[in-house]
C-alpha cells in the first residue's frame, strides 16, 4: 500500500545529483521534501532550499530533532548509516517511529543499488537463518534482469571531483564538519593518478601472473582486499585496517595451508595505492618462509580467478556473493548478510585451508532471489540514465507502507536481528 503525504527528510547522500534527482520526484508525488546540507558538496548538488548545518557533530541530534518536529518528518533518507552525521541520527529515528531508508552501494553489482529500511550491512533486517531462504526462496518470483545502462568510471570520477572542489568552501561555511574519508582528496587523486599511471604495466605484469596459477595444477585460495577506510571494516569488523588482515591470512595460510598450495591476494580496484601492499605482502612471505606461494596482484578477472580457487577468504567484500554464486568454497571474517551455515564456511580460518566448505547451490539461489526482491533496486549513483533508472524503481519502495522484506518478515513471523 503506497502512502500519500508522507514527510523525507534527506540527510547526507552520495556525491552526485541522486537525491536532487529523487526529490523533485517525491514532490511530484505531494509529499513535502526537507534537506539538510553539511558541506559545499552537498551544497552543489542540491537545487532546493536546505537547511545549512555549521554546527558541531555532538550539536547535530537536538537540530536535528527540531527539524522533525517542525516539519512532522515521518521518513528519512540517508547514504550510508555508519557516516558520522547519520549514526545517531538513524537510531534516534527509529525510536521516535520515523522510517528509515538507507541507500547503498549494491549487493549484487553493477545494475544494482541496495535501499534498505532501518540498516544495511551488518546492521540489515535481514534473517540469517538458513531455514528461512529455504522456505521463501521457492515462492519468490525469479529475480528479474536488470536494465542495463552505460555507467562509466569517469562518470563517478568527474562528480566526486566537482563534490570536493565545493567543499573548499567548508573551512568557512561548515567550519565543524569532518569528514568520514581516511585522507584528503587532493591525497586521493594524486595517489590514484599515480597508481593508474601505472596500471597498464601492472596489467601485464598480473596477466603473467595469473596465467601461471591457472595452469599449475596446484591449488590456490584467494583473499580479496577491500578498501581499509570503508564502514565494511571501519564499523563492522574486528580490524582496523587490511594491513591486519593481510598478516592474519599469510600467518595463517603459512601454518596450516597445503603445502603446495598459493594464496592469491588481490588489491580493491578503486584502492589509492597509499598502503603499499606489495612490500607488506613480500615482507610477510619472507618472514614465514613462502618463497612465491603468495601473490599480489593490482588487476585481473576476478570471476576468471574465483571459478578456479580452491576457496576465497574475505572479511565481508560483496566479492563474497561473486565467489559463492560461481561456488567456491568461502569463509568471511567478519559478518556480512551471506555469512550463515549452508552457505559460508563455519570453521575457523586454519581449518579451511585443507577443508573448506562448498556453498549449497539451491540455498545460495534462495538467498540471492530473495536479495534481489527484497533490497536491491535497479539503477547506479553516477550517470544520468543509472540515477533516472534508479529514481524511477526506488519511489514505490520509499512510498509504500511496508519495504518488502518488512511483508516477508511479517508474513513468516520471522525475527530479524536488531539493527545497532
Amino acid at each position: 500500500m503506497q502512502v500519500q503525504g508522507r514527510a523525507f527528510l534527506l540527510l547526507q547522500g552520495v556525491c552526485s545529483p541522486f537525491f536532487d534527482r529523487l526529490a523533485k520526484r517525491l514532490r511530484a508525488a505531494g509529499h513535502l521534501v526537507v534537506k539538510v546540507n553539511f558541506t559545499g558538496g552537498d551544497r552543489l548538488y542540491w537545487r532546493g532550499p536546505a537547511y545549512e548545518y555549521r554546527g558541531r557533530l555532538d550539536e547535530l541530534p537536538s537540530f536535528i530533532a527540531s527539524i522533525w518536529q517542525r516539519h512532522g518528518i515521518t521518513d528519512q533518507i540517508v547514504f550510508g548509516d555508519c557516516r558520522p552525521v547519520h549514526r545517531e541520527m538513524v537510531e534516534e529515528a527509529r525510536r521516535l517511529g520515523i522510517r528509515n531508508h538507507v541507500f547503498e552501494e549494491g549487493y549484487f553489482r553493477p545494475f544494482w543499488v541496495t535501499l534498505e529500511r532501518e540498516g544495511v550491512n551488518a546492521h540489515s533486517l535481514l534473517p540469517r537463518d538458513p531455514d528461512w531462504y529455504r522456505e521463501i526462496g521457492p515462492h519468490l518470483p525469479q529475480a528479474p534482469k536488470p536494465k542495463r545502462f552505460p555507467n562509466p568510471f569517469r562518470a563517478r570520477a568527474l562528480h566526486d571531483v566537482a563534490y570536493h572542489l565545493g567543499n573548499v568552501i567548508n573551512p568557512v561555511a561548515y567550519p565543524h564538519y569532518r569528514t568520514h574519508a581516511p585522507v584528503s582528496a587532493p591525497l586521493e587523486y594524486a595517489s590514484y593518478a599515480l597508481r593508474f599511471s601505472r596500471l597498464k604495466w601492472l596489467k601485464h605484469r598480473d596477466a603473467k601472473r595469473i596465467d601461471a596459477v591457472l595452469q599449475s595444477d596446484k591449488p590456490f585460495y584467494l583473499l580479496p582486499l577491500q578498501l581499509s577506510g570503508d564502514a565494511q571494516i571501519q564499523h563492522h569488523s574486528a580490524f582496523t585496517n587490511m594491513n591486519e588482515v593481510i598478516a592474519r591470512v599469510i600467518a595463517s595460510f603459512a601454518q596450516h595451508a597445503p603445502p603446495d598450495a598459493r594464496l592469491l591476494i588481490k588489491n580493491h580496484p578503486l584502492d589509492m595505492g597509499l598502503s603499499r601492499y606489495g612490500t607488506l605482502i613480500q615482507r610477510l612471505a619472507q618472514e614465514h618462509e613462502l618463497g612465491d606461494r603468495v601473490v599480489y596482484l593490482e588487476s585481473g578477472n576476478l570471476e576468471a580467478i574465483v571459478r578456479r580457487a580452491a576457496g576465497t577468504v574475505t572479511v565481508n567484500s560483496t566479492v563474497g556473493n561473486v565467489a559463492l554464486e560461481l561456488g567456491c568454497p568461502t569463509l568471511a571474517l567478519a559478518d556480512p548478510i551471506y555469512h550463515f551455515a549452508g552457505l559460508t564456511h563455519q570453521g575457523s580460518l586454519d581449518g579451511f585451508w585443507k577443508a573448506p566448505s562448498p556453498p549449497d547451490r539451491q540455498l545460495f539461489m534462495n538467498f540471492r532471489r530473495t536479495i534481489i526482491h527484497c533490497l536491491q533496486i535497479n539503477g547506479g549513483f553516477y550517470s544520468r540514465p543509472a540515477i533516472e533508472i534508479a529514481v524511477d524503481n526506488a519511489m514505490h519502495v520509499l512510498t509504500a507502507e511496508y519495504s518488502p522484506l518488512e511483508h516477508l518478515l511479517c508474513q513468516t513471523n520471522a525475527t530479524p536481528p536488531i539493527a545497532s
